[in-house]
């Protein structure tokens, strides 16, 4: 079968509003017309392509459609511009995601660049870089941020670099349980601090130590507010570099004395459709990437397979 680009527009509409009244609403159209859209796409298919829920969810034979909606409203907003003729406020949509500790550190010159592009909306979904392949699967996203070096269906990626991480506590309470310089073993004496119930960056250094986790854990589900909590004194935490080194410099947190960082590996996945945005934004983050982020790591059984959960 072959889509209508209208049916998959409508399909799209629903997934990323959760309703078939919010869908029509975005589209200018009509319940009724959004809801013929949908059969005549379901029965073409032979599939169930919505879950009727609320919100409305794409079923897995929908998400592979979802994907191609996306591609095919991608395609469309850059011939439309190209020839000049965008319609009434027509932007290029470029829905991404990305992990919160990336973007508080070396993604934001992206911002900065995308921010000069006249007539694109970029559309950032912040999720942790061990799940963020999950949103292209689905179709929510034409781009990531990850740490899976394998490609989604449909996808290319390559490596950006390496987010480097090591143990932090506030100076006050490394001097109240004697931590500071006193090497792994000071991380089971202390509370810990992690971001979200994703985030097992922190377990894994424990397990790579053969530590016990600690009594208390505390979560702080905000990169900013993460760094702030241990310098409180809430606990210890792993901090990226580019976030640790002013906080140290200023006094506000020391590094635990353990053996070396935690490297995190990150990886550029975007759709194999290769667009003018979708070029220039590739552009733009390997540009931020390689000015900020550590080379790729090397594969080492000793690192641990960790992902920070860190949605805001």
């Amino acid at each position: 079968m072959t889509p209508h680009p209208d049916q998959l527009a409508a399909l799209a509409a629903i997934v990323e509003h959760g309703s078939f009244e919010a869908a029509a609403r975005q589209l200018h159209v009509t319940t009724s017309a959004v809801s013929q859209r949908i059969r005549a796409l379901e029965s073409g298919t032979g599939r169930v392509l919505v879950e009727r829920a609320s919100p409305c969810r794409a079923t897995p034979a929908g998400e592979a459609l979802v994907r191609l909606a996306r591609q095919v409203a991608l395609v469309y907003d850059e011939a439309r511009e190209h020839l000049g003729d965008p319609g009434p406020g027509a932007v290029v949509d470029l829905p991404v995601a990305v992990n919160a500790d990336s973007l508080a550190t070396w993604f934001r010159p992206v911002l900065a660049e995308v921010a000069g592009w006249d007539g694109v909306r970029l559309r950032l979904r912040v999720e942790d870089q061990g799940w963020s392949a999950d949103h292209l699967r689905r179709g929510d996203v034409l781009a990531a941020v990850t740490s899976d070096p394998t490609p989604v269906q449909g996808c290319r990626v390559e490596p950006l670099g390496t987010l480097r991480y090591r143990p932090a506590v506030a100076p006050a309470l490394a001097r109240d349980r004697d931590g500071a310089g006193a090497g792994a073993g000071a991380l089971a004496d202390l509370p810990m601090v992690v971001f979200n119930a994703k985030d097992r960056l922190q377990h894994d250094l424990l397990r790579r130590w053969d530590l016990p986790e600690p009594a208390v854990v505390h979560e702080v589900p905000t990169s900013a507010d993460f760094v702030a909590a241990i310098g409180a004194g809430l606990g210890w935490g792993l901090v990226p570099d580019p976030q640790l080194a002013p906080e140290i410099a200023a006094g506000r947190l020391v590094a635990l004395d353990t053996a070396g960082a935690v490297e995190v590996p990150l990886h550029w996945q975007c759709w194999r459709l290769r667009t003018p945005t979708l070029e220039r934004l590739s552009d733009a983050v390997r540009a931020a990437a390689g000015a900020r982020l550590a080379p790729p790591a090397r594969v080492d059984s000793s690192t641990p397979d960790a992902t920070r959960g860190r949605p805001e």
